[in-house]
Formats: structure tokens, sequence, C-alpha cells
């Protein structure tokens, strides 16, 4: 580091990223499913809207799970 650059503080905190996911995708498979099944037939509406909240409850489970697991930040002290 040279005596020209500026000082950088610290980095405060990680910043955390979700791995990588096939819920996104299988959210608009399904919610195209959905919209199929109101034109054509309500069998596959009920597979679309089944799929998707089936899709979407695990989604926010896996979420939860891996927002649980982030260290504990302490808002009181800065």
């Amino acid at each position: 580091m040279s005596p020209v650059d500026p000082q950088v503080p610290p980095a405060g905190e990680e910043i955390h990223l979700p791995g990588l996911s096939a819920q996104p995708l299988l959210v608009a498979v399904g919610t195209t499913i959905l919209l199929i099944g109101v034109t054509f037939n309500w069998f596959v509406f009920a597979f679309g809207v089944i799929m998707t909240t089936w899709v979407i409850i695990n989604w926010v489970r896996e979420s939860n799970a891996d927002i649980a697991e982030l260290p504990v930040h302490d808002e009181g002290h800065h």
C-alpha cells in the first residue's frame, strides 16, 4: 500500500449470498402449467397450483434454514 492510497476501513460484515437453486425455475414452470390449465383443463390447473405451492413452501423453508445459520447481529452496538 502506498502513502498516497486512502485508508480503507476493515469490512464490517461478510456478504452472504444464497447458493444455486432450482426453485425459481420450478416456480416459473408451475405457474406456466397453472396458467395453461386455466385455459385447457382443470386437472392441469390443479397440478400447477399444487406444484407451485409445494415449491414455494420448500423455498421458504430452505431460506429460513439458511437465515438461521447466519451469525447473530447485535443492532444495539455500533
